[in-house]
């Protein structure tokens, strides 16, 4: 009498096991695991005994889809480490909010009572001169911070104009400039701002701050922080 072997009983024989379901969506011209154990077992059901079937194929394509499960539980795997990253540098970011951060910036944010500050740096040495004007390109300041070493100049305005008056509050462009050899250059300045808030980009895009009186800034451009 002839016994007929189950899929999971043909596989024991073989020295496998049962494999589950794999819920991934397969291209329709390639052949899923499910469907291929169970065209492996129904061939090997009914080979003849006394001439088996060569198998090399059936090996090579497990091996394919081991490599293939494989690199599916390697990218999950780096898909929650880059998860569980970007979570710890947004809990760090948020640590940042009321703090004063250093940013590439030509725009400062007087505050009330308060002060722009920041720095530039300078390749050689030279004259430096830090020159304020407002919204409509009035100079509200200038200021001769004499002779300077190579290396990071810092720099203040502490709201007082030409006259002597306090400025109103508000956005203000901060200019430094360079003299040296008899020639005059534009320095780029950065500037410090208080962090308001955090925002958690997407889809790669990295942190953002938003400061006060310069908007939105990307926190890889954060130099210094205070």
């Amino acid at each position: 009498m002839t016994t007929v072997n189950t899929d999971n009983d043909l596989l024991a024989q073989l020295g496998l096991s049962p494999i589950q379901s794999d819920k991934r969506v397969n291209d329709a011209s390639e052949l899923g695991i499910d469907a291929f154990l169970k065209l492996m077992v129904t061939q090997l059901s009914n080979q003849d005994p006394f001439e088996p079937m060569d198998n090399t194929q059936f090996v090579s394509q497990m091996a394919q889809f081991a490599s293939v499960t494989g690199l599916d539980k390697l990218n999950e795997s780096f898909d929650s480490f880059s998860a569980s990253m970007t979570s710890d540098q947004a809990l760090q970011a948020g640590e940042l909010i009321g703090h004063d951060v250093l940013v590439p910036a030509y725009q400062g944010y007087l505050a009330p009572g308060g002060a722009i500050w920041g720095q530039v740096e300078l390749d050689q040495n030279a004259k430096v001169t830090l020159r304020v004007t407002d919204a409509v390109g009035q100079v509200v300041r200038e200021v001769s911070l004499g002779q300077q070493q190579a290396g990071p100049v810092h720099f203040s305005w502490d709201g007082i104009t030409s006259a002597g008056d306090y400025a109103p509050s508000g956005n203000y462009y901060i200019q430094v400039d360079a003299s040296y050899n008899g020639k005059t250059e534009a320095l780029q300045s950065y500037l410090f701002a208080p962090v308001e808030s955090v925002v958690l980009g997407s889809s790669g895009q990295g942190l953002t701050l938003n400061l006060e009186g310069l908007g939105p800034v990307a926190f890889n451009q954060v130099k210094q922080i205070n």
